[in-house]
């Protein structure tokens, strides 16, 4: 009884942050013809009016700012979507351009952190498919030890970036996206629903690191 507790508060710790994430965002996904444009249309007009047109929106597979290419990106349907949650969306990708205009500190930090999560990535991946093809048997008891090293590693630079990202995601949520929503570009009966879906934008790193932690712990189980 306690195993299936436990497996089920894994599931629940791995799949609960991203299924609540996903289900606010459609709850809000329905079309308002009230509203006077798409979110990639509003994304266009809050840069303009933040004196950034030189930063292009571009329809692409997620969500996200682009500090390198200096692009803001909107999937598909928040791109072209006339609802609360393209808007509200579009609102706190353009909140990742406003901290990268002021020089906002922990987005240079994220950056910075990311890229060297990546690249950790790779070397783990190498590492990972060297011991896999070797088997542990193959291979000496320290090169079976730096491997393992280079994966754990790997996965705690994986978390520190999750956590990195996490007072970027609600600044451009909280202190830059909503205040633009709220000073008219939406209702104010749909400032709840917006606050809703600016929190669930900035949780999605949130299930990230809890789904980089917990691959982690997983791994040091197994070697151990």
């Amino acid at each position: 009884m306690v195993v299936i507790a436990g497996g089920l508060l894994l599931l629940a710790l791995i799949f609960g942050p991203s299924l609540w994430i996903r289900s606010v965002m459609a709850r809000h996904a329905q079309p308002r013809p009230d509203f006077p444009g798409t979110g990639g249309e509003l994304a266009r007009h809050l840069l303009d009016e933040a004196g950034l047109q030189s930063i292009p929106v571009e329809a692409a597979a997620s969500d996200h700012y682009d500090p390198k290419a200096k692009a803001v990106r909107l999937s598909a349907g928040n791109y072209d979507g006339r609802s609360l949650t393209a808007v509200a969306v579009a609102a706190h990708e353009v909140g990742h351009a406003l901290q990268d205009r002021d020089g906002y500190a922990p987005l240079g930090a994220r950056t910075r952190v990311v890229g060297v999560a990546v690249r950790a990535d790779q070397i783990a991946m190498l590492a990972t498919m060297g011991l896999s093809l070797l088997g542990s048997a193959a291979i000496s008891p320290r090169v079976l030890l730096i491997g393992a090293i280079a994966i754990v590693v790997s996965g705690l630079i994986r978390v520190a970036a999750d956590l990195v990202t996490l007072p970027v995601e609600f600044d451009a949520s909280f202190n830059r996206a909503l205040p633009i929503l709220s000073s008219g570009y939406i209702p104010a009966e749909d400032q709840t629903a917006a606050r809703q879906i600016l929190r669930a934008a900035a949780f999605t790193y949130v299930a990230g690191a809890l789904v980089s932690m917990l691959n982690l712990m997983r791994f040091a189980r197994l070697f151990r």
